[in-house]
């Protein structure tokens, strides 16, 4: 057993799973209390009155070979948000165990940690240095009660990449005494495509890694909500005995198997290629604009923007159309993230702010 299960709850080790019907195609159903008509206009390949699936075969085995890792490594949850719901709720006692975090980064980690009634420790990101982490401060912060760090990279909302050293000595420094779990949501904008930059190759000489992928950003399908775990399968297997019976809609398994195969995956790439042209193009068109003062250098798909006046960035945006916001983040007073668009979005941005400080885009 992975001696990193230790940290888990007592209680969540010892939990028996609940029985969901068995799964066996070759049968005809009538012992999972569903209808055994579809309804009228299903096109589903499975039909939407059979319950689908639970962590299907077919699919781990697919993000398997998306993410170039092993099917026992591999647990499918709604997206991002539930891998990490899923190891607060595992790990985290509540009054008892503390997560650490390093603000300005993605919200879920402190909700879901308030949620569950975990402490949180906070090592914010080094501003002076394109909010850079600051490992040794990380490594003198962790204490015995802290089961969970989460790392983002590229981290939202700021956009900078973790440098692979860093994350390795982190994991390396508390081995058997905290998962360090990295969010990957937006690797693929790093500059690198199909994991060359991400952390999945270092699973196997980390058994204390947890590493969080989506389909929400580079393969175009947030409205699936289908995202993976990736871990040691010592940690798949006791998470999957906390996510719900049959997390996956048959929608989702079926829309993810269809647009991620080897002609999407190639769609994929030419659509990163331009959302990475724009981000460049964007940003150097707004660094000439008066009311913007400053551009952190981002690896994402968004541009993090210090503005002299950011309600009225905002508002000047949402008068042709557009929404963009401001992160939830008091560390970055008067700044803006904005997710890049269409060329046609870009400059409609770029006009809406130059015509509102009086120049030409």
């Amino acid at each position: 057993m992975n001696p990193i299960l230790q940290l888990a709850r007592p209680d969540i080790l010892t939990l028996q799973p609940y029985q969901h019907a068995a799964w066996e195609p070759s049968l005809e159903r009538m012992h999972a209390n569903e209808m055994p008509w579809r309804a009228e206009g299903d096109s589903t390949q499975a039909g939407l009155n059979r319950y689908p699936e639970p962590q299907p075969d077919e699919l781990i085995e697919h993000l398997a070979d998306l993410y170039e890792v092993k099917p026992e490594n591999v647990l499918a949850g709604r997206g991002s948000d539930e891998g990490i719901d899923l190891l607060v709720r595992a790990f985290c006692r509540a009054g008892q165990d503390s997560v650490l975090i390093c603000p300005p980064t993605f919200g879920m980690y402190k909700v879901s940690a308030r949620i569950q009634g975990a402490q949180l420790i906070e090592v914010p990101l080094i501003a002076a240095q394109n909010f850079a982490l600051d490992t040794q401060a990380i490594l003198a912060a962790w204490r015995p009660d802290c089961k969970l760090i989460f790392l983002c990279s590229p981290n939202n909302p700021t956009g900078g990449l973790i440098p692979r050293a860093d994350i390795e000595r982190i994991c390396t420094q508390l081995t058997n005494k905290a998962i360090v779990v990295l969010d990957e949501a937006y690797i693929e904008f790093a500059g690198e495509f199909a994991g060359v930059a991400s952390m999945t190759n270092a699973l196997e000489r980390f058994p204390n890694l947890v590493i969080l992928r989506t389909l929400s950003k580079a393969y175009a399908l947030a409205g699936t909500r289908c995202g993976a775990l990736l871990a040691h399968p010592d940690i798949v297997s006791l998470l999957a005995r906390v996510i719900t019976p049959y997390a996956l809609p048959t929608q989702t398994i079926e829309a993810v198997l269809k647009f991620t195969d080897g002609e999407h995956r190639v769609a994929a790439r030419q659509r990163i290629a331009t959302i990475l042209s724009e981000r460049a193009r964007l940003g150097e068109r707004l660094a000439r604009l008066p009311w913007i003062r400053r551009i952190w250098p981002s690896d994402a798909n968004f541009l993090l923007i210090e503005c002299i006046d950011a309600p009225r960035v905002l508002q000047a945006v949402q008068n042709v159309g557009l929404i963009i916001r401001t992160p939830n983040a008091p560390l970055l007073p008067n700044c803006v993230r904005i997710s890049i668009g269409t060329p046609a979005q870009n400059d409609r941005l770029l006009q809406a702010i130059a015509a509102a400080a009086g120049i030409a885009a």
